[in-house]
C-alpha cells in the first residue's frame, strides 16, 4: 500500500525549522480540532482523501509540531443537520484515553436527550454553531439563538465544557455577546465556556475593546485556533491571564494555505488562490495556516515575556487540567 502524500512542502519545513522548532514544547494539547467523514463535508485537505479519524489526525498535525506528544479535544462537523448524529458518533469512536470529545448540538435539541447522548457516547461537552440558528443572517445571531440557555444550564449540572464560536460584526466587542457570555458564566459556574479563535478577535481591536469587560469570570477560557494575529492572543494573556489560553490547531483550517488578517474594522482571509502572493519583485509561497498561527502565538508569548513554563501551560497544562488529562 502506498503511504498517503504529505501535505508539507519545502517552504513549510523551512518555516518550521526557522520559526517554530525551538518554541513548541514537547507536549501539545490541541484544544480545538475537527474529525470528519469525507462524505459529510465539502472541504478537501491536501494529502488526505478519506475520513479523518484519530490516526489521520495525528499524521496531519505532526506536520505542525513534529515529534511532540499530542492530545486533543475533538470537535465533530458535518455539512447537514441530519448528519450530526453520525458526526458525534465518529468523534466518540476516535477518542483515545488522553483525548476528549464534544457533542454538536442544535438549538432545538431537547436538553435531556442531549444529556443522555453525551453520557452514552462518553463525550465531555458541547459544540454549537451559528449556522444552526433559526435567524437570518446567522452571522448576526445572538448567542441564545444557537446556544439556548437550557443547554448551558445542563452543561453546568454535568460540569461540561462548551466551545463557542461567537459571531456578529463586532465579535468580542459586541454588547450582546458581552452580555450573554457574562450571564452564562456567572449564572452557570459549573459550565466551562471556551471562546474559539482567541475570542474570535480575527480583528484584534475587537478583543482589545471587549475582553476588559469579560474579566473576573472563573469559568471562561479562549482557544487560539487559526487566529494569525499576535495581538489577539496577547490581549487574552494580558486581560484574562495566560492560564485562560488554550492552543488549538483548527484542523482542517490549519492545513489550508494563507492566513487571517485584520483589516479596517473587520478581517479577511488570504488563501493560496487569493491573487496577492506576487508583489512587485516578490514571489511569496504561502505556508500552512497552522504554521502562521503558531508563529503568531510565539510572537504573543514573546511580547508578553512569558516564561518557558507559562508557554507549556498554553500548549498543555491549561487544557490538560481543564479536561482531566494527566
Amino acid at each position: 500500500m502506498t503511504a498517503p502524500a504529505s501535505p508539507l512542502r519545502a517552504e513549510d519545513r523551512s518555516f518550521f525549522e526557522r520559526e517554530l522548532a525551538s518554541f513548541i514544547p514537547d507536549r501539545v494539547f490541541d484544544a480545538h480540532t475537527h474529525l470528519w467523514q469525507a462524505t459529510h463535508v465539502s472541504w478537501k485537505v491536501e494529502g488526505c482523501t478519506g475520513d479523518v479519524g484519530y490516526p489521520e489526525y495525528t499524521r496531519l498535525v505532526d506536520g505542525l509540531h513534529p515529534g511532540r506528544r499530542v492530545a486533543a479535544l475533538f470537535i465533530p462537523f458535518a455539512n447537514q443537520p441530519h448528519l450530526l448524529p453520525a458526526a458525534n458518533a465518529w468523534v466518540a469512536q476516535n477518542c483515545r484515553s488522553d483525548c476528549r470529545g464534544l457533542f454538536f448540538v442544535k438549538p432545538d435539541d431537547d436538553p435531556e436527550w442531549v444529556r443522555q447522548e453525551v453520557r452514552r457516547l462518553g463525550l465531555h461537552g458541547l459544540k454549537c454553531y451559528h449556522t444552526m440558528a433559526p435567524v437570518q443572517p446567522t452571522w448576526e445571531a445572538e448567542i441564545p439563538a444557537y446556544l439556548p440557555e437550557p443547554l448551558v444550564a445542563m452543561a453546568h449540572q454535568e460540569g461540561w465544557a462548551i466551545t463557542l464560536h461567537m459571531v456578529k460584526a463586532q465579535s468580542t466587542a459586541d454588547p450582546g455577546n458581552i452580555h450573554w457570555i457574562r450571564h452564562y458564566c456567572q449564572r452557570y459556574p459549573g459550565m466551562k465556556l471556551i471562546l474559539a479563535h482567541s475570542a474570535r478577535a480575527f480583528q484584534p481591536a475587537h478583543g482589545l475593546a471587549g475582553l476588559p469587560q469579560l474579566q473576573g469570570l472563573g469559568n471562561l477560557y479562549c482557544d487560539t485556533s487559526a487566529n494569525c494575529e499576535p495581538m489577539a492572543h496577547q490581549a487574552i494573556i494580558r486581560y484574562l491571564g495566560h492560564q485562560r489560553l488554550l492552543y488549538g490547531s483548527d484542523l482542517p483550517v490549519s492545513h489550508m494555505r494563507g492566513r487571517s488578517l485584520g483589516a479596517a474594522d473587520s478581517f479577511l482571509w488570504l488563501y493560496e488562490d487569493t491573487p496577492v502572493w506576487g508583489e512587485k519583485h516578490l514571489a511569496i509561497k504561502p505556508v500552512l495556516v497552522g504554521l502562521e498561527h503558531l508563529r503568531s502565538l510565539k510572537w504573543a508569548c514573546w511580547s508578553e515575556r512569558l516564561s518557558d513554563s507559562q508557554v507549556e501551560d498554553i500548549f498543555w497544562n491549561n487544557a490538560a487540567t481543564l479536561f482531566g488529562v494527566s
